[in-house]
């Protein structure tokens, strides 16, 4: 008679002690990193009633700090989508004197403050600046306006895109172009129905990397954006404004906005992922 540990499939051994262990620690670390503050955060406007915590998020100062910061957010992300995907290219398929400097600098964004780069791209984009200056006489003003914020983001967020199409397209074998060629392919329909669907998963990943950075981003959007309310507030600096007030509620209550409003957005781009994966 067969026995039943011989019927149920063997788990693979794991390099972990085992799973239980595993399993309970990594709970227990999501649930005091991720978990209890998001809670906090989410019942902390019920204070307010529900009537209230619809009223504290749909005042027009609030919904437009939304728009401007998820709006913006979008924008940016997606030129980081385009040109991202260009400068890892550049860096994969091609050498050229500087590579390793050119490299490097794609990394500044992650160890320059936020705040040294706000300063040093106001002081450059201001109308006095050395790019303002230029812009000026053609009636484009980019300090202290959205377009700001949209430049500020734009910087921020480039090195999330960079760095995870760049190790696709280095796995990405040059016969597969060759291939491609050889069947009478053009270099344009290599590019959208031979490289692009391998490496969309990548690049779907860097652009809800560089979206989720810029939603929260603060430091050098301040000093770029002007901060005028209803033209380019950020919502992040709405909250600090409302903690400085002493509205605790109605913080938290912007703050769950933006929960709602990012998690919505990450949960279509993991469908659009799912999606493209089983094409």
């Amino acid at each position: 008679m067969t026995s039943l540990a011989n019927v149920l499939p063997r788990r693979a051994p794991s390099v972990l002690p085992g799973f239980g262990p595993a399993l309970g620690f990594t709970l227990s670390y999501l649930g005091l990193i991720v978990l209890i503050p998001l809670a906090a955060l989410v019942l902390r406007p019920w204070e307010l009633g529900f009537a209230g915590f619809v009223a504290a998020v749909t005042e027009p100062r609030v919904l437009a700090a939304l728009r401007l910061s998820f709006g913006a957010s979008l924008i940016a992300a997606a030129i980081n989508a385009v040109f991202g995907l260009i400068v890892a290219w550049i860096l994969v398929r091609y050498r050229f004197p500087g590579k390793r400097v050119v490299d490097a600098l794609v990394d500044l964004p992650f160890a320059l403050p936020t705040a040294v780069a706000g300063v040093a791209l106001t002081a450059l984009y201001a109308p006095n600046g050395w790019i303002g200056s230029l812009l000026q006489p053609l009636g484009i003003q980019v300090a202290f306006t959205p377009l700001g914020v949209v430049v500020a983001l734009t910087f921020i967020g480039l090195p999330f895109v960079v760095r995870t199409v760049q190790p696709v397209l280095q796995d990405l074998e040059r016969e597969v172009e060759e291939a491609a060629a050889s069947l009478g392919a053009s270099r344009l329909q290599t590019m959208v129905r031979v490289i692009l669907p391998a490496i969309l998963p990548a690049l779907l990943t860097g652009f809800a990397l560089a979206l989720a950075r810029a939603v929260g981003e603060y430091g050098s959007v301040i000093f770029i954006a002007g901060n005028m309310p209803m033209v380019s507030e950020i919502a992040p600096l709405l909250i600090v404004i409302k903690l400085e007030q002493y509205d605790y509620a109605g913080a938290a209550a912007v703050g769950v906005a933006m929960l709602i409003i990012a998690f919505a957005m990450l949960l279509v781009l993991n469908l659009l992922q799912r999606w493209n994966r089983a094409r």
